[in-house]
């Protein structure tokens, strides 16, 4: 007999070599109906794999981030063995899942697939699937593994074995289809229901232009059709929210290719919003006695060798900035923290003077691949909203949950209410990713963990997935169509101060190393203002929004009198501007919707008699009359709810 222990501390005994999907039915008839996968000791496995040993056992829906990904895992294959059987002769790559589904690359021998060819496959897919086929896994020497990939004439598949090590490869079979793979896989074809292709495109094998180009095929399969119709209703409401597209009608932000891909240009109302946030933080750091600095765009190639940057990230950094003096080398800063170590250093430390908190928001520089470049979510020059904290190891936990404070205020002001604190720690089983000691990272993440549960945050705890220099604590943030995006981070660190050598005397008049707190609220202002622009499909919190107003007259004769309003609101620091074109109010009002300006003014006969404006509220209609006085309290209590 084996023992298993179930997420709520539950031990159940069952006999060995018995399966996640058997200990499923023992719970439940329903529950076995919806288990994807399992994962057994940390590890997601086939839930018809034999379980051997005592395990910590979770069982694996399409509830779970790792129980979609088997399912879309497994409906690459499904695809696979759809396309062998409709287009004869076609070799296959890679087919690995994604965060919006899966995807296959396919080499089609001179055939083409396009959007008209859609149907016959998601049709060949339901007919394979309908067939509840299992999903065998099979163990097989690296021998066999290139003979039966050189009987197909495969070259895609027998490159990747190269790859491989004997005792390391593993088949799995569906049907009539057979494909090198690791898995995990799902119990059985049946469980996939529901089939849509979304895209198909060129990619070069293995990514690099001088190999052939292969047909990649993008697509997304559920396990009820109701979530597929839920899930194409959420990207037609996520194409209306673009970020790109808004940022476009919003006179936000542009890309230009002659300043260089990824190297967002932001316009004069992004501008303004863009420092409105600035000016917000700056405002809250203020009162928490952060203190600003400013550093360089470049820094010396030594700095990152110290830091550590440089060994992790070089190879995938712009080129090094050579000057005159021989072997001397520059980089573009990828991070602000090895500067604001030197900062540090310049004047002596007491334990008196820490906590020190120094804040920037610094620009840097990464070099990302330009098939990962998308809007402002993925650039090559950032500005982030960074702070260091040095502290004496006492100070660790109080600051931190200062900071976790600081996060929390910037979500509710920015109306973000739904959230997980991902606490993502260091991979135990593959420390050689990580730099320091494993003491320190032990005192990183005990601290990260007890400031968490001491604010009562919920929290996932991720393996792997903590910076190489410390654990973290990422803000996982669901925007108003349910999506997650990742936006505010604070990271523990015992490791920069050693490579830096920095110190601080303690009341024991010794030399002692101060702990580093890093954190980014925002994470960058580029993907900040872009998850905003898509959470509010750009109708952002009053406070922030580039115009606040628009005064619209009813004809060219009140315009001296709107020119009046607008400069009696500019003395209570309100943001707007006058429609004066030649045109009908209701295309006036009509445009300013489009907009996405928060109120209109209009103002005609009526109004300049009275001193009044008539107020129109964006998406909700006519407020009345009010005074210029009455209309300014308006706005000033939108906004003070805010931040309540």
């Amino acid at each position: 007999m084996i023992k298993i222990t179930l997420p709520d501390g539950t031990v159940r005994e069952y006999a060995k070599g018995t399966t996640a999907l058997q200990v499923a039915l023992s719970i439940s008839e329903g529950l076995a109906r919806n288990v994807l996968a399992a994962k057994v000791n940390g590890e997601v496995w086939d839930a018809t794999r034999a379980i051997n040993d005592d395990a910590k056992l979770v069982l694996l829906t399409m509830n779970d981030l790792e129980g979609k990904s088997t399912l879309w895992h497994s409906s690459a294959h499904l695809m696979a063995e759809a396309l062998e059987a409709l287009y004869p002769g076609t070799k296959f790559g890679i087919g690995p899942p994604i965060e919006s589904g899966f995807y296959y690359d396919i080499d089609l021998g001179g055939k083409t697939i396009s959007q008209e060819d859609f149907k016959k496959i998601e049709d060949k897919m339901l007919e394979l699937a309908r067939q509840g086929n299992a999903y065998f896994r099979k163990e097989v020497s690296k021998a066999d593994a290139i003979a039966y990939f050189k009987e197909k004439n495969d070259e895609y598949k027998l490159d990747l074995l190269e790859g491989l090590e004997d005792g390391q490869i593993t088949f799995y079979q569906q049907g009539n289809f057979t494909d090198l793979c690791r898995g995990p896989h799902i119990p059985n074809t049946g469980f996939i229901k529901a089939v849509k292709l979304m895209n198909v495109a060129g990619a070069y094998w293995r990514g690099d232009e001088k190999n052939k180009m292969l047909t990649r095929i993008y697509a997304v399969t559920f396990t009820k059709q109701k979530e597929l119709t839920e899930y194409l209703e959420l990207l037609e409401q996520a194409k209306a929210r673009d970020h790109r597209k808004l940022g476009k009608e919003l006179e936000l932000f542009a890309f230009s290719e002659k300043v260089g891909m990824g190297l967002p240009l932001w316009l004069p109302k992004g501008a303004a919003l863009r420092e409105r946030l600035v000016q917000f933080l700056q405002k809250a750091q203020v009162k928490d006695g952060y203190l600003p600095v400013v550093t360089p765009h470049i820094g010396n190639k030594n700095l990152y060798i110290t830091s550590g940057h440089y060994e992790k990230y070089g190879a995938d950094s712009f080129q090094p900035i050579r000057t005159p003096h021989e072997g001397e080398e520059f980089f573009l800063k990828p991070m602000n923290c090895p500067h604001h170590c030197e900062i540090y250093k310049v004047t002596p430390k007491s334990y008196k003077d820490l906590p020190v908190r120094y804040a920037e928001f610094g620009t840097v520089y990464r070099y990302e691949q330009a098939g990962e470049l998308h809007g402002l979510t993925r650039v090559r020059g950032f500005t982030q909203d960074d702070a260091h904290l040095f502290c004496r190891p006492d100070q660790v936990k109080e600051e931190f949950c200062k900071v976790i404070d600081l996060v929390l205020y910037v979500l509710k002001a920015l109306d973000f209410p739904t959230f997980t604190a991902q606490i993502s720690l260091r991979d135990p089983e593959n420390k050689t990713k990580y730099i320091g000691s494993d003491e320190n990272w032990a005192l990183a993440e005990a601290a990260i963990i007890e400031s968490a549960k001491e604010k009562g945050l919920n929290t996932v705890i991720e393996l792997g997935e903590a910076a190489f220099y410390g654990p973290k604590l990422d803000f996982m943030v669901k925007d108003a169509i349910g999506r997650k995006w990742q936006l505010g981070t604070i990271q523990v660190d015992y490791n920069l101060p050693e490579r830096f050598e920095l110190e601080y005397t303690g009341s024991d008049n010794q030399k002692h190393r101060p702990v580093m707190i890093h954190r980014a609220p925002f994470g960058s202002l580029e993907r900040f203002v872009a998850v905003l622009i898509e959470h509010c499909a750009g109708k952002f919190p009053l406070w922030l929004t580039p115009e606040q107003f628009c005064i619209l007259p009813i004809s060219e004769k009140y315009n001296d009198y709107a020119k009046k309003v607008l400069e009696l609101l500019k003395n209570y620091d309100i943001r707007g501007f006058i429609d004066d074109r030649n045109e009908k109010i209701g295309k006036k009002i009509r445009d300013t919707e489009l907009m996405k300006v928060p109120y209109m003014l209009i103002v005609g006969e009526k109004e300049e008699a009275e001193n009044q404006v008539s107020v129109r509220q964006q998406a909700k209609g006519d407020l009345g009359s009010f005074s210029i006085e009455d209309f300014t309290k308006i706005i000033k209590t939108e906004i003070e709810n805010n931040f309540k």
